[in-house]
């Protein structure tokens, strides 16, 4: 069958049987809200006289196969506003949901045999026969709040894994047994790379080894940015309203941005602030009246003085660049910056690295003449190629238009948009590229770089945004060749994207074992005993003048003790000296991922080998060392 047949027919009505099997096994007074497909199966929200447990999830699947092989008849049926409400009396979300209903709206539900009925639009199977062969489990189950709200029911969700036969649920466990094993917040945690904390929600610590790692990743971004003629700046984290409301971002970001609002003044006596709502969508709720104690300070975003936290380096850029006057043999300038930005979250949609509240991107504005744009463009692409060609994944490049909330003219947007379709037609061929219609930033059109993991999925990291919009906020120009004032064109870009994310898409993608050159530490060394570890700070010495990053285990612990702590933290190479080993000038190395060992390396032969690995970014370990 059809993908969208699936989600929309069969993991639908999947749902409604697990509503009816609720209903069956814990009796008329369970309440039933909403059930939708999902990406993997489906889920439906109920309140019911107990807390579900894993220990009743093999009672709810058998009973759901029970209800299918009745065979029963779905049918459908279309009821006035007052006859829905009649049916649904015993139903309070579904009464809520029909009285929500615009007048004039059809309202339809869904028969499964005699005994159960649901509110829906469908479609829907016509027998439970069609669900047979229908592959299904309880996934888990966890709280949810009635339309999402913390003020409203609590209720219970119960997630269901639905896919077409056994086999494509069976391939599909064991896809997420392998997306457990990578998950990148279980293998941060177990290779001490970082850690969060409450009182910084969304904000990651890194710790010595993740900021190890860190670094080398902008180190090797700044190393080809080099080479492609970008130069690095750093600006405030902190800028005025003044800021903002120039480039636009106060009216399109303002509830994304970490604020300081001005200061009004100081209550000389305290104050009582009446009208206080706990949910401002929920009008039921009682009003309250705070006390504010005197000397309080009175904040007003409004003021002048008020101060934002930047969630993206744009503006400071065209500050740069405008500092003084421009020609346009200065064209193109590039201005790379890794500086820390913020950007509010709510909480429920922070996860892990990949949506955080505090990172960094490997960002830059580059300012060139129209005539400019498409080298320039390809030039970025040809960065992007050997970038992910580093970190062996594959991409594919999506075009995204003018939003809703755009800013400028349309016949500048169209112009824009021409550019950058010839552009990637050029580079991927017709047909070679997909169009996101209305997903651009606010300023200009996009192309977005969708890289692909170890487990296939897809992730939007790189980006390159064509902006007429902010160099004309902003008065940007150049001198032209005639000796006229032009405005110049500004490209926004990053490959990487945020390095958070990109870190916990690199920890997923490797299993926690980065290529040599990322490795947080690339070499262990293990003196086997005491009169070993001269010769250890020998090797040490040698390798950290190189810039390898190494660790040495100098205590009198066991040698199968030290080699364990280095294994579970994935070291590339385990260097084990012993007598044989320091006479000779030697290292026997204990390879990462196999019982492999490698005796009589000498030293230098080593040197090189890392030496090598670590300049040319190789993405294999090497165990060739002769």
């Amino acid at each position: 069958m059809e993908r969208e047949e699936f989600l929309e027919r069969y993991r639908h009505s999947i749902a409604h049987v697990l509503a009816k099997a609720m209903i069956e096994l814990y009796g008329e007074e369970v309440q039933y809200a909403i059930g939708p497909q999902i990406e993997d199966g489906a889920y439906y929200d109920f309140w019911i006289p107990k807390s579900l447990t894993e220990e009743d999830f093999p009672t709810i699947e058998n009973k759901m196969r029970e209800i299918i092989k009745r065979r029963e008849p779905w049918t459908r049926e279309e009821l006035s506003r007052e006859d829905a409400l009649k049916l649904f009396a015993k139903q309070k979300f579904k009464k809520e949901l029909i009285e929500d209903l615009p007048d004039g709206e059809v309202i339809s539900v869904y028969h499964t045999g005699d005994d159960f009925v649901d509110l829906c639009r469908g479609p829907h199977v016509e027998n439970s026969q069609e669900l047979m062969n229908v592959a299904f489990q309880v996934k888990s189950v966890s709280g949810a709040y009635w339309r999402g709200d913390e003020h409203r029911d609590q209720l219970q969700r119960v997630y269901l894994f639905v896919y077409p036969d056994k086999n494509a649920l069976k391939e599909h466990l064991k896809w997420l047994q392998e997306a457990q094993e990578r998950d990148h917040k279980k293998l941060g945690k177990e290779l001490d790379l970082f850690m969060f904390d409450e009182t910084a929600p969304g904000m990651p610590y890194w710790l010595p080894r993740g900021w190890k790692m860190y670094q080398a990743l902008l180190q090797y971004s700044r190393e080809v940015q080099r080479r492609h003629g970008y130069t690095e700046i750093s600006a405030p984290l902190i800028n005025n309203k003044k800021l903002w409301l120039i480039s636009g971002h106060w009216a399109h970001y303002i509830n994304n941005m970490f604020m300081v609002p001005g200061v009004s003044g100081w209550l000389k006596a305290d104050a009582d602030l009446s009208g206080v709502m706990e949910n401002p969508n929920d009008t039921s709720l009682p009003e309250k009246t705070v006390k504010i104690q005197a000397g309080s300070v009175i904040y007003n975003r409004e003021n002048l003085d008020t101060m934002a936290a930047k969630p993206m380096n744009c503006p400071n850029a065209m500050l740069t660049y405008k500092r003084r006057n421009r020609s346009y043999k200065e064209l193109p300038i590039r201005y790379s910056e890794y500086d820390v930005l913020h950007r509010k979250e709510k909480s429920g949609q922070m996860n892990g690295l990949f949506r955080v509240q505090e990172f960094r991107q490997d960002d830059d504005h580059t300012f060139v003449m129209e005539s400019q744009i498409e080298a320039e463009i390809a030039d970025i692409i040809s960065i992007a190629d050997e970038i992910y060609n580093t970190f062996g994944v594959s991409y594919r490049a999506e075009l995204s238009t003018r939003p809703e909330d755009f800013m400028g003219d349309i016949e500048v947007w169209d112009r824009a948009e021409a550019a950058l379709k010839k552009i990637l037609t050029d580079k991927y061929g017709e047909g070679g590229f997909e169009i996101n219609e209305g997903d651009g930033a606010f300023y200009g059109p996009k192309i977005d770089l969708q890289i692909k993991d170890a487990l296939g999925r897809e992730w939007q990291c790189g980006t390159v945004q064509l902006d007429f919009q902010l160099p004309h906020n902003f008065g940007c120009s150049f001198q032209n060749a005639e000796g006229e004032q032009e405005m110049p064109v500004v490209l926004h870009r990053a490959i990487y994207g945020s390095l958070e994310r990109f870190i916990g898409i690199i920890i997923e993608n490797f299993k926690g074992s980065f290529p040599f050159w990322l490795s947080p530490e690339q070499v262990g060394i293990v003196p086997i005993r005491e009169e070993h570890n001269t010769y250890a700070k020998k090797v040490y010495d040698a390798l950290s003048e190189m810039g390898i990053r190494t660790e040495v285990d100098y205590t009198d612990k066991n040698m199968k003790e030290k080699i364990k702590t280095y294994k579970n933290y994935k070291d590339p190479y385990i260097l084990v000296l012993g007598d044989k080993e320091m006479a000779e000038n030697t290292v026997s190395i204990n390879m990462r991922g196999s019982n492999k060992q490698v005796n009589n390396v000498p030293l230098d032969v080593f040197l090189k080998v890392c030496a090598k690995m670590q300049k040319e970014h190789t993405l294999e370990l090497t165990d060739d060392f002769s």
